[in-house]
């Protein structure tokens, strides 16, 4: 039977869709939260979902030094969290190096077996925000949003997006959500002379202008703000110690210190950081040199 001009037609677009299906990348559907304690949020084009880390960074609070009362607040604060109170976002800023973000990945492990989850958010997808608060709002778990050495220059879509998550909208914040979030800047924008000099005097107060007022405002929505300061040489050979020891390097001798003070000198720090990268290069040429 010879084909009609409309089935033609249906025949040829069939052929046309499954030309075109097979030149598009396969959806991403968002991972079942019950399969890890760690996830991004990935974006395809103008798709977002949620994506399972297979392998979540292991570290535990013990092998955090020189940062005790960071520690003890933020541990207070995501106790509090998990334990269905009420707890506030954080704010983790300071030198680099000193372990910002290695701290909210220690609590996520410490805090998993009762229910923590982690997401991670970076700065480019934070308009996605409100999606992902959507998708997470009614799970049983405690979810937090992690975002790594962030900051924003002026007008960027995703400040205004925080904002709104951390302080809430029309609709109110879900109890099951907070941020935490690392950066070198404490109010996440860049600080001009240019803003100092439109603030106003006004019977001998200072009154600060409004664009100062408006780079503060995100800061200030966080409730728990943690500074971190560069280690002093004590606290980053204690550093070094504990990670030459987990490499299984026991005795610590004057050359080892020796060595480990002109590693730091040689890269202008004496972080967290550059301990454990010390520690990691003389275990390995130490372990090479011994079979």
């Amino acid at each position: 039977m010879e084909m009609s001009d409309t089935d033609k037609i249906y025949d040829r677009l069939d052929k046309l869709l499954a030309r075109i299906e097979s030149i598009l990348p396969p959806q991403h559907v968002s991972s079942d939260l019950g399969t890890s304690i760690a996830f991004r949020w990935r974006k395809f084009a103008h798709t977002g979902y949620i994506q399972a880390i297979a392998h979540p960074h292991n570290i535990v609070l013990d092998a955090l030094h020189g940062i005790d009362e960071q520690k003890r607040q933020i541990d207070q604060n995501t106790l509090q969290f998990v334990s269905g109170y009420p707890a506030n976002n954080v704010l983790l800023t300071g030198a680099r190096g000193t372990g910002k973000s290695s701290l909210i990945k220690a609590l996520l492990n410490k805090y998993a077996s009762k229910g923590l989850r982690l997401i991670e958010v970076e700065k480019q997808h934070l308009i996605d925000l409100h999606d992902i608060v959507e998708q997470v709002c009614r799970r049983p778990e405690r979810f937090i949003l992690y975002c790594d050495d962030l900051s924003f220059e002026t007008d960027e879509p995703g400040y205004k997006a925080l904002k709104v998550v951390l302080d809430g909208s029309i609709a109110m914040a879900s109890d099951n959500v907070l941020v935490y979030a690392t950066s070198n800047r404490r109010h996440l924008m860049p600080e001009s002379m240019r803003d100092n000099l439109d603030s106003r005097h006004i019977d001998g107060e200072i009154h600060p202008s409004e664009t100062i007022e408006e780079k503060i405002s995100l800061s200030e929505r966080f409730g728990l703000w943690l500074s971190f300061y560069p280690f002093d040489q004590t606290q980053y050979l204690e550093i070094v110690h504990y990670w030459l020891a987990f490499y299984g390097v026991q005795d610590i001798t004057p050359h080892i210190r020796e060595e480990a003070l002109r590693w730091a000198l040689g890269r202008g720090s004496r972080s967290g950081r550059v301990a454990w990268q010390f520690a990691r290069d003389w275990a390995g040429k130490c372990k090479l040199k011994h079979g």
